[in-house]
């Protein structure tokens, strides 16, 4: 009885450790060609002749956004496909991202459309002029992209300059509306229904007038929310860390070393001190995640696990700090911006730990764990070597 009651329990663990991985296979974007994280870049400057506005798009998006556009059905948005539907596309990303004046939209006059490489990505951008706007005049952009998709990951993450000022939000989600409210002393930003953005004392008069600046941080403590949960593999190395038995206290260290890590090279490199290429950032990420699999089955003690954590740490914070580093977010708005990004971060992957110590505990303690965790390595190196053909070659 007792026995049978042992493989019971086994079957329901093992039954569980399969529907967890066959959950990753199935949510990982990457594996079947569909990319994991849409952004878009809205840049503004209100200048005294005009107003110009940038608005950038990754490719995928497009592709997703306007199925018919890839006529050769090749993955890739050519130039040739963007010309021959032109006039179609700008009508549809003009009318998509609307900028309001006095709840009246706006029609821009059409200065370029390129397609341009980021870091390895590819951007659809479009530069638009509108007319300049003046004090009494409440600016309004709207999103709707993707905005009947309730699952979309799609975030816009906005950058606005004016005289004396400059406010950044990430607009995803619900919140799609970002508002400014133009005076003559002040400039006033509401994101959504909330004043959570910048709240700038600001004279057009005087070149250089004394500043309150505070950062929508709301927005962006979402954003490194969802970061990190479209981040598939900055969570399957942390899964890999915490895969094999230790102690509460290496535990803690681990996640402690990861987060002080990443930290610090998230803020080196959105302050732009530190920088290195993508294809390398991401290829090493790839290669942490199979080092530390590659330890769980044949590395018979793993008590110091929390010095490796923080070397790849460093390396994987690197991986988090691109999607701001697009923003070029203002030396007035950083600091807030950046501690709420991370503490989005760090809530999540708090979480995710806090649920897996129970299941962990469990197989630990199961008579052929050792078993389970060389099958789950397995996995997760096979999910890394994956990643990091496609990011070598890609």
């Amino acid at each position: 009885m007792k026995k049978n009651t042992c493989s019971q329990r086994k079957f329901r663990f093992v039954t569980f450790y399969m529907v967890i991985f066959s959950l990753m296979f199935y949510s990982f974007p990457t594996f079947t060609a569909a990319h994991p994280y849409s952004a878009s870049f809205t840049n503004m400057k209100f200048n005294e002749d005009d107003t110009l506005v940038t608005f950038s798009i990754d490719t995928l998006s497009i592709m997703e956004l306007q199925e018919d556009i890839d006529e050769n059905e090749d993955n890739i948005l050519q130039e040739e496909e963007i010309k021959a539907d032109e006039d179609h596309l700008i009508e549809y990303l003009t009318h998509s991202v609307i900028l309001d004046m006095n709840n009246e939209q706006q029609e821009p006059e059409v200065l370029s459309m390129i397609v341009e490489t980021r870091e390895n990505k590819e951007f659809l951008t479009i530069s638009l002029k509108y007319p300049a706007f003046s004090s009494g005049d409440t600016i309004t952009v709207n999103d709707g992209l993707y905005y009947k998709d309730p699952d979309t990951n799609y975030v816009n993450l906005l950058s606005a300059t004016y005289a004396g000022g400059s406010s950044q939000a990430a607009l995803q989600g619900e919140n799609r509306s970002w508002t400014i409210l133009l005076t003559e002393d002040q400039q006033e930003q509401q994101a959504g229904s909330e004043l959570t953005s910048d709240s700038d004392t600001t004279s057009r008069k005087d070149p250089q007038p004394a500043a309150k600046t505070t950062s929508s941080w709301l927005s962006f403590f979402k954003l490194g929310m969802s970061h990190i949960l479209t981040g598939y593999d900055h969570l399957l190395f942390l899964f890999a860390l915490l895969l094999r038995k230790q102690t509460f206290k290496q535990y803690a260290l681990i996640v402690t070393s990861f987060t002080i890590a990443h930290s610090v090279t998230l803020s080196l490199a959105v302050l732009g001190i530190m920088d290195l290429p993508s294809k390398f950032v991401e290829s090493m990420i790839a290669l942490s995640i199979i080092y530390v699999a590659l330890e769980n089955i044949f590395k018979k003690e793993v008590n110091h696990r929390w010095g490796l954590t923080f070397i790849f740490g460093l390396i994987h914070g690197l991986g988090f700090a691109n999607i701001l580093q697009e923003m070029n977010l203002s030396k007035a708005n950083l600091a807030s911006a950046l501690v709420s990004f991370n503490i989005g971060i760090e809530v999540v992957q708090l979480v995710i730990v806090l649920l897996l110590l129970p299941v962990l505990t469990y197989l630990h303690r199961l008579k052929d764990s050792a078993k389970y965790i060389k099958y789950g390595s397995i996995v997760i190196i096979l999910f890394g070597a994956f990643w990091l053909v496609e990011r070598l070659f890609s």
